[in-house]
């Protein structure tokens, strides 16, 4: 391991050849001086670039016109830094689930691997911090094949535990020191807060006796704060945590004590692939935290780990569902990639495996704007991440639709119910007047099928 005093050391035309293909640590976890080097010396060319939604305003300039011309960004989850290039074809989007990028990059062969890092440890371990996802994988194949890991040891760099690197598989390292991009908390307004209200009332259990509590699953943004609230709100005890993505909302549940992971079959901690924090306290935090580890995504994403955890509850966003059940959460259009399929796809399916699990989509009626995103039919062409034989739970602020065991005809009717009132009823005349579902009135005659209502679902809080 050779340490180096600055970024151009390493970061420069003789190290990084033409034909060179590189993956790079994302989230909170970019080398940004390592990659803002990159950015700036327009010399080296003729490279492929994998990532995971990048973050940090320094990066900007990475995806800009000029630099992507001789750089092939191949971006497996799409963020604020990328949607551009992305959506003007100066970069290449690759939808691929959280669980398969792991083996996506051994096939890939990366011969130079860009990370932060924490540490080391008494065993010359360092802690791949903040972010895993596919980087261990991304490493042991460049090492294998003869290339190049160069990482940035962050001072501010928490020492999460679980997935590292021991020291004679870092070819250079970059002392830096700055602080890790932040995700605010979004306080969760009025429709968020009763999607939070219906989700623990009716899917979070407590533990108690010979009863598992629930699993947890979610992200950020205010559903996952508004879930968060509720939860605490409830009561509930002895919940886990094996997770994706880890963030403040989580954090809150932890220090009050909520969560305890003592049913969970595997390891009796939280488990996440990718950490994000509101604040520099909150990723100090996350650093030799003995209740919190971290793991690739081909563990956290497996849809075969998340079935062996107790009553998995999985909840994740979407931009718009149709009355089949079609659910898609990364593009606006068919052509317009917002985000990435990322790990959806791959708790939905985990989830319905475990004993007493749910997969949950939470999303708001109406855009800000005031569009419905629960409509007749999804855009054509459009990339969904949850199908109808999914079985999925769809929750609005109007409550909630559980489609198992029911038809299509019958699915329909209580997706309608999801929307606002006068969008509902456009929706409910398109499935009277259409054979294809199949006598719906005969449905509503014991109810509206599989829809629960906001003000029946919080009668348990």
């Amino acid at each position: 391991m050779q340490r180096v005093s600055s970024a151009d050391e390493v970061i420069n035309s003789t190290i990084i050849r033409p034909g060179s293909i590189l993956y790079v640590s994302g989230n909170a976890a970019p080398p940004q001086e390592l990659l803002s080097q990159l950015a700036d010396d327009l010399s080296i060319k003729d490279i492929d670039m994998y990532s995971i939604l990048l973050l940090g305003d320094r990066l900007k300039k990475l995806f800009s016109e000029e630099r992507c011309q001789d750089l092939t960004h191949r971006v497996i989850f799409n963020g604020r830094l990328s949607q551009e290039a992305v959506n003007k074809g100066w970069a290449k989007y690759h939808p691929l689930h959280l669980s398969e990028v792991p083996r996506y990059i051994r096939r890939v062969k990366p011969n130079i691997v860009l990370l932060t890092v924490s540490g080391p440890d008494n065993a010359g371990n360092y802690s791949l911090g903040t972010t895993v996802e596919a980087v261990l994988a991304a490493v042991y194949t460049a090492k294998k094949n003869g290339g190049l890991v160069i990482v940035e040891r962050n001072a501010k760099m928490p020492f999460v535990l679980g997935a590292t690197i021991h020291e004679n598989m870092i070819d250079y390292i970059l002392d830096s020191d700055y602080d890790l991009p932040s995700s605010p908390v979004q306080e969760p307004d009025e429709r968020a807060n009763k999607i939070g209200e219906i989700i623990a009332a009716l899917y979070i259990d407590d533990g108690s006796g010979d009863t598992p509590g629930s699993t947890l699953q979610y992200g950020i943004g205010e559903v996952p704060e508004a879930v968060t609230n509720a939860i605490l709100k409830k009561g509930v005890r002895d919940l886990g945590i094996h997770t994706e993505l880890f963030a403040s909302a989580m954090i809150k549940l932890v220090q009050e004590g909520v969560v305890t992971n003592r049913w969970k079959q595997d390891i009796n901690f939280c488990i996440s692939s990718i950490f994000l924090a509101e604040s520099r306290e909150e990723y100090a935090w996350l650093g030799n935290n003995s209740s919190i580890q971290s793991r690739p995504s081909d563990y956290t994403n497996s849809v075969f780990h998340i079935a062996e955890q107790p009553k998995m509850v999985t909840i994740n966003g979407a931009i718009g569902v149709d009355l089949h059940g079609n659910i898609w959460a990364d593009s606006l259009d068919a052509r317009k990639i917002y985000s990435g399929v990322g790990g959806q796809a791959d708790f939905i399916r985990g989830a319905q495996y475990s004993p007493g699990g749910v997969a949950i989509i939470a999303l708001k009626s109406t855009t800000k704007d005031g569009i419905s995103k629960i409509v007749d039919r999804c855009p054509a062409g459009i990339t969904t991440t949850g199908i109808p034989a999914d079985q999925i739970i769809i929750v609005t602020e109007y409550g909630a639709f559980d489609p198992r065991g029911l038809s299509l005809g019958e699915r329909a009717v209580g997706i309608a119910h999801l929307a606002e009132p006068s969008e509902r009823e456009k929706l409910l005349n398109i499935i009277h007047e259409n054979p294809a579902f199949h006598k719906p009135d005969l449905a509503l005659h014991k109810g509206i099928p599989g829809f629960t209502p906001y003000e029946k679902a919080i009668k348990s809080l």
